[in-house]
């Protein structure tokens, strides 16, 4: 294994194998994004953005459904979205015990910025590989991540 002349760690060869290709991967685009968008949102916290504009408002017991994720967890990271004004919460109906949380517009400009960094990344991988690698590419990326998906046993929620 390399040694970085910079640090005195040892340099994975990205190239050395499956692991250290999707490290390598991981690390790039956790950068990226990083870059992108320095909110400091936790990939929890980016998985309740990203459902909030799929689905549009839910309540948190309905993120943390569908998010497999136990309510105390949930409320945590709703407080955080919050505190950033990333999220709002509105009284459901007459019960204003049930809320209702949504996108904020700084919320909803933080996942364009964030779909901005995932379409350059594609346009980059784009420009390094023919048609049909990025043929084999999008299909064997669809197949390691069905496989890790199926073979993931889903957590239990606990509230």
């Amino acid at each position: 294994m390399p040694v970085d002349e910079n640090e005195n760690s040892q340099v994975l060869d990205w190239q050395d194998g499956i692991e250290n290709a999707l490290a390598h991967l991981t690390c790039v685009l956790v950068a990226q994004r990083t870059r992108t968008t320095p909110e400091r949102v936790s990939w929890q916290q980016y998985d309740v953005l990203e459902m909030l504009r799929l689905r549009g408002p839910m309540t948190p017991s309905s993120l943390s459904n569908a998010l497999s994720v136990s309510r105390p967890t949930m409320s945590k990271a709703l407080r955080v979205l919050k505190d950033q004004d990333l999220v709002e919460q509105a009284a459901l109906g007459t019960d204003r015990r049930e809320q209702t949380t949504s996108l904020t517009p700084a919320g909803r400009e933080f996942l364009d910025r964030a779909a901005a960094c995932r379409r350059d990344n594609a346009k980059i991988a784009e420009s390094v590989l023919t048609p049909a690698e990025q043929t084999v590419f999008a299909e064997l990326c669809g197949k390691v991540a069905e496989a890790i998906n199926a073979s993931t046993q889903p957590a239990p929620i606990s509230s």
